[in-house]
């Protein structure tokens, strides 16, 4: 509504300007994990040395490797046991995970757990996918992982415009990303592009990760399957944006290569019930 001084309410609220560097720092191991592209034995003890020389780490590392997610035969003791037993690849995306993890673990709000349980599901669903495909299944899962660092950002530094950019686009899927670039004056596809560069990624997480709401976007091998990842995620409950329409379980499914949508579970609660354990599993990491 327009005032009688001509001035509208939103021309009065205070300008947001995005800064990546005010975004809190995310965990110097898990961005050194993500620097490490190559599963090299050098560069798993590296890793190994980072996880033992921060308890918090240590901890969570070994509660996963203890846990049903891994089931290994005998009790992992050690880092230094776990990271033999895991390998370089599942090690690091273990560190990613719970980087993630503890990125979040001072502002969880309800916006922000939502993302965190999103960006979670999405990870295994493409994990399992890829896996399914013979595609590299570590690279779909941390690219899940990381695709929603932008909308976690906006929401950790920009709450109040963030809320209300959930409540207008509950009923304009389409049109979510012009509502954040509008209310937030970034959409959360650039704001992880920046952040991407900021932390000096890998490119290869660059554009797949920017792009994910494309649908026209091309994207080979893994990347391939991160848009429909992030849709099933939706589709079974874990959301972001309280979406009022969303596609079928049995439409999402078509979204993924054939070897990959005969191995889903039949039952959309099934496959919700299989993630939301896992994800249990990993918050009490």
């Amino acid at each position: 509504m327009t005032s009688a001084t001509g001035t509208s309410k939103a021309a009065t609220m205070p300008e947001l300007r995005w800064d990546p560097n005010s975004v809190p720092p995310f965990p110097a191991i898990a961005l050194k994990a993500l620097k490490l592209m190559a599963g090299t034995d050098t560069s798993l003890l590296e890793l190994c040395n980072l996880i033992r020389a921060d308890p918090a780490f240590s901890m969570a590392v070994l509660t996963i490797a203890n846990s049903p997610l891994v089931a290994f035969s005998k009790n992992v003791t050690s880092v230094l046991q776990a990271s033999m037993l895991l390998g370089f690849q599942r090690l690091r995306s273990v560190v990613i995970t719970v980087g993630l993890k503890a990125y979040l673990k001072d502002s969880f709000t309800p916006v922000t757990r939502s993302c965190w349980r999103h960006s979670v599901a999405c990870a295994i669903i493409a994990e399992r996918s890829a896996n399914w495909s013979r595609l590299d299944k570590e690279f779909a899962y941390t690219a899940g992982i990381l695709h929603d660092i932008g909308r976690i950002a906006l929401a950790t530094v920009m709450p109040e415009a963030y809320a209300r950019v959930l409540e207008r686009a509950a009923d304009q899927p389409q049109d979510a990303l012009p509502i954040e670039g509008e209310l937030c004056g970034i959409d959360h596809c650039q704001a992880r592009r920046s952040l991407v560069a900021t932390w000096n990624l890998p490119e290869a997480f660059l554009e797949v990760t920017a792009s994910h709401h494309d649908p026209n976007a091309q994207f080979p091998g893994a990347a391939s399957l991160l848009r429909p990842s992030c849709v099933l995620a939706d589709v079974l409950g874990f959301t972001v944006v309280p979406w009022r329409f969303l596609h079928s379980y049995a439409e999402t499914l078509g979204m993924f290569p054939e070897p990959a949508r005969k191995r889903f579970p039949p039952s959309a609660k099934e496959l919700a019930a299989e993630i939301a354990t896992e994800i249990k599993v990993i918050e009490s990491a």
